[in-house]
């Protein structure tokens, strides 16, 4: 089958998808990691390629950018191509003074001011977890691996962070008690579709830029610096 976003056929795509932002980071990923691996959609040139790790099938395919079009991908990958479990991987900016570039986060859960899950299910809903499950896969393959990780609520914005008109406005009308330390655009979506779907979702992130450093990774850095989390997502996928 197919659907008006992904031309995929039944059976091209692996109960396991490994999820980045960028359609190039995805053909990157697929050429440098996959063994086998072969395009499966390029509709809307968001490609997604199916292959094998070390004997595993998985599935690479980029989300584009913002809640609206992981809201997209995933919903379709869970109801209509049966995917069990999505790891979103990409690039965030780091709300925390430790935090320095490249570090790895993986979100414990997503906040969210707009509104994705009213229009979606008319659920008033602005904080969703990822799958414990899954997460704690991925915590037990980054203790494995010797790959620190953070662990910890993160927020998911409707705009690039960086353009805000005053980002200190919105840092301020954080939840305290959430303690965010990261901000993205895509991981509200897709754990809240997990939910929906009772399926799991996790988000794995770089840390690309922050207030409390001058330095901000290059586009370049940005498409291939990012080495340690990709490995750390498919690693943990060969347990899924």
């Amino acid at each position: 089958m197919s659907t008006p976003h992904n031309e995929a056929k039944t059976g091209e795509i692996a109960k396991t998808v490994i999820m980045p932002g960028d359609p190039l980071r995805a053909k990157y990923i697929a050429e440098n990691f996959l063994e086998n691996s072969h395009i499966v959609n390029q509709v809307r040139g968001m490609y997604a390629y199916t292959g094998f790790y070390k004997g595993k099938e998985v599935t690479i395919m980029a989300s584009g950018m913002g809640m609206p079009s992981m809201g997209i991908y995933s919903y379709e990958l869970y109801k209509f191509y049966e995917v069990e479990n999505i790891i979103r991987i990409g690039s965030c900016g780091a709300y925390k003074p430790e935090l320095k570039l490249f570090d790895v986060i993986l979100s414990s859960g997503a906040y969210c001011e707009g509104n994705y899950a009213y229009t979606f299910n008319n659920d008033d809903c602005h904080f969703v977890p990822a799958s414990k499950d899954l997460n704690n896969v991925i915590m037990e393959t980054s203790k494995q691996t010797n790959s620190y990780i953070y662990c910890e609520n993160t927020a998911c914005l409707d705009c690039f962070d960086p353009y805000a008109t005053d980002f200190e406005q919105f840092m301020n009308r954080l939840p305290k008690d959430l303690n965010i330390y990261a901000g993205e655009m895509e991981a509200f979506s897709l754990f809240y579709n997990a939910q929906f779907f009772h399926k799991k979702a996790s988000c794995l992130m770089s840390v690309v830029d922050s207030k409390f450093i001058k330095e901000i990774a290059s586009t370049e850095e940005r498409e291939t610096g990012l080495n340690q989390m990709i490995q750390l997502a498919l690693d943990s996928s060969l347990k899924l």
